[in-house]
This record gives C-alpha cells, sequence and structure tokens, in this order.
C-alpha cells in the first residue's frame, strides 16, 4: 500500500522531530565550571539552566535586562572534609557580568583582588571575571581561599571580541571621594527602579541605547551620589537634560551647570554625550566641584581596521606597485649616478686612454666645399650657382 505524500511528509517530520527531542543539540558555549581547581575537587556533577530564576528567583527580570544566558551550580569537597558551593551565571558580555555583579555587591563588603573585581563577607565572595559572575560560599574560609579563587577565576571561560569590553563611560566617574562598593551600573528600567535613584525610566529613555552608573561621594558637607547617564550622541544627551530638567522644575540653566531651586539637592550639567547629576544634601560648591570632576573628552582612531577583504587587497595592491616603482627609480638613479661618476673619474685620470681614445673615435668627412665661378649662371632666389647639369 502507498502513502499519499502528504501523509508520509508528516510521519518523516514526526521522527525528525523526536529525534531531535532524543538527542538534543549540543550548546556550542564551553562549561562554565572547571572539574577541578586549588585542591577542589567537584562533587558529582555541576547542576545546569538557562532560567534566571536558578540563580536568584527576586530579581529574575533584573538579570534578564543584563542579558542573562545560562548557569551551573556545584558543590566542590577537599580531602579536609571542607566543601565549597559555587553558583555561577554567564551573561552575553563582559558589560551584562559587570552590571550584575555591581547589583549584588554592598558596601558593608571587604574588596577583594579576585578576577576582575571581587569582594567578600566572611565566607561569602563574590566575583566576576570577564561575562561570568561567581558567588562562592565556603563551609570552612582559610588563608588560601583567596588564592584558591583566583585560580578559578583563571579557568573561567572568556569572552571574545567587543563582548569582553566593559561601558567606555564608566571611566569618567572621578575617584577622589569615591566611597568604595557603592558603583552601580544600569542597563534596564527595572533595575534603575531597584536603586531608588533620583531620575525615572521614563527621564532617562532607555529606548535611547542609555546606560546609567552610579555611586556615592564623600563631600565636606555631607555624602553625595553621582549619577552619569550615557548616550549615544551629544545632541540625545541634551535633548534628554532638557527633559530631566523640566521633571525636576529646573529654571533656565546657567552655561555649564544648572540648579533647581525648589530642591537645591539636586544638580546636573551636560559633557559630551553624557549627562552628570549629583545629589544629596550637600552644598552648592561641593556639588559643582563634584560635577566638574567629570569631563567627557573625545578621542579618535585613525587606526581602525576594516573587514572588508577587497578594499584591503586593493590597499596592498596599490602599496606594492608604489613599493616597486620606488626601488626601480632608486636603482636606476644609482646606477645611472655610479656609471657616470665612473666615466668622469676615468676621464679626469687617464684622459684619451681609456674612454674617447683618438684611434676610437672614427668621422666620415666628406669635404664639401663651394665653387662660385665668376659669371655662371645663379639661381635667382639662393644666390648660388646652377650646376651645368641643370642649366
Amino acid at each position: 500500500m502507498r502513502l499519499p505524500r502528504s501523509i508520509f511528509a508528516f510521519v518523516l517530520g514526526c521522527v525528525a522531530v523526536g529525534a531531535f527531542a532524543a538527542n538534543p543539540p549540543v550548546s556550542s558555549s564551553p562549561a562554565i565550571l572547571p572539574q577541578q581547581f586549588g585542591g577542589w575537587q567537584m562533587r558529582g556533577t555541576a547542576q545546569t539552566s538557562t532560567n534566571p530564576a536558578a540563580v536568584d528567583p527576586t530579581n529574575t527580570v533584573v538579570l534578564k535586562e543584563y542579558r542573562f544566558t545560562d548557569s551551573a551550580n556545584a558543590t566542590y569537597i577537599r580531602d579536609d572534609g571542607r566543601t565549597l558551593k559555587i553558583h555561577a551565571a554567564r551573561f552575553a558580555d563582559t558589560s551584562g557580568a559587570f552590571g550584575a555583579y555591581l547589583f549584588y555587591v554592598q558596601p558593608e563588603m571587604t574588596k577583594e583582588e579576585i578576577g576582575d573585581q571581587g569582594a567578600n563577607a566572611g565566607e561569602h565572595v563574590l566575583f566576576y571575571r570577564g561575562n561570568v559572575v561567581v558567588d562562592a560560599t565556603f563551609s570552612q574560609q582559610s588563608a588560601m581561599s583567596a588564592a584558591q579563587l583566583t585560580e578559578l577565576a583563571g579557568d573561567l571561560p572568556r569572552p571574545s571580541g567587543g563582548a569582553a569590553n566593559l561601558p567606555t563611560f564608566i571611566q569618567y566617574l572621578p575617584p577622589r571621594g569615591y566611597i568604595p562598593l557603592t558603583q552601580k551600573y544600569v542597563m534596564g528600567p527595572l533595575a534603575l527602579n531597584s536603586l531608588g535613584l533620583p531620575v525615572s525610566a521614563d527621564q532617562v529613555d532607555f529606548g535611547a541605547s542609555a546606560e546609567i552608573s552610579s555611586a556615592r561621594y564623600s563631600t565636606p558637607s555631607g555624602e553625595a551620589t553621582l549619577i552619569l547617564i550615557s548616550y549615544p550622541t551629544p545632541q540625545l544627551a541634551a535633548e534628554h537634560l532638557k527633559r530631566i530638567d523640566a521633571a525636576h522644575q529646573i529654571p533656565a540653566p546657567r552655561p555649564g551647570v544648572s540648579s533647581i531651586g525648589i530642591a537645591p539637592s539636586f544638580f546636573d550639567k551636560r559633557t559630551g554625550p553624557i549627562v552628570a547629576i549629583v545629589t544629596g544634601p550637600i552644598s552648592d560648591s561641593d556639588a559643582k566641584s563634584l560635577l566638574g570632576m567629570v569631563n567627557y573628552e573625545a578621542t579618535v582612531t585613525w587606526n581602525t581596521p576594516t573587514s572588508n577583504r577587497d578594499v584591503h587587497d586593493l590597499y596592498m595592491l596599490i602599496l606594492n606597485v608604489v613599493v616597486l616603482c620606488a626601488i626601480l627609480s632608486g636603482l636606476a638613479i644609482i646606477a645611472g649616478v655610479a656609471f657616470g661618476g665612473f666615466r668622469i673619474l676615468m676621464k679626469r685620470l687617464y684622459p684619451d686612454r681609456v674612454f674617447d681614445r683618438p684611434e676610437q673615435m672614427e668621422f666620415i668627412s666628406l669635404h664639401l666645399t663651394e665653387v662660385v665661378v665668376k659669371g655662371a649662371p645663379q639661381d635667382d632666389l639662393t644666390g648660388r650657382e646652377i650646376p651645368p647639369e641643370l642649366r
């Protein structure tokens, strides 16, 4: 019995789906956690998940804003019976891991030199390396715990290309007066709302590719919060500064710095594509001083490589032609100068002996003479005698 083509295609599709379900494709991403490091051995296998709830059920939406991709949880043991629980979360790029790390770090923690940045609170250690954030909990911490986690950080997979870069505008947070472990990096409205900053998501407008970094600072008149909002262009920054000013009832700003008469603890300015805001119970002079330390400097790169292979090949061809012409011209000039100089030198040292010797110089001479016979017929135009054969 022959099945109709439509039924045959349906059966074939069902078989293919069943085979796909039985043997799902292997992810191309490398495993997050190693089997062993620094004397620690993984017990069993790591539990992996692509659901951010496996990392933090309370802040799943925030992790999604930081572009969470997957996670791995594992327990490590040592020969002396100590245990170490590792919760690792991987993000699409280093910026996401940087933001997630700063979201969880607290000022009460102690800064540690682990990975790219790290902090600890007793047996609890938090750090990030590349696009991976690691939360480690020791059953009993030792003097070598930091060194062991540093070895773990070196074994973590690293992103490549642009995914390995941090946002550039965070470098404009001034170091003077900074309160350690108070920096935050925001990529979306939900993380912004959780921080309680004095600007709303509507004022910032994340749809315009805005990014935020904030930090707390100590000033002579009190503690202040500095907020940097980065936009793709200075024009967008100027437009959103007006929106923020209007929301806070700011009158026409003075050049460079504007302040609020109703709420004197709010000050702002724009520098390049960055909007800088200072808020807190501080004096006007301290606020302006803190704002004055934020100054954008544009950089121009002239040697940016191009990915167009045809343009590169044409460039190399033209360059090689120019170089070849320069080499041949140089050789011709050198050969001409050498030959001419040698000839002149020989003629001065050995005149008429090497070059221009009389026996080698042959000339053909016709010895033509013009004889004018007196009274002979002459040409009227030239005045010369007319040969006899032409008379």
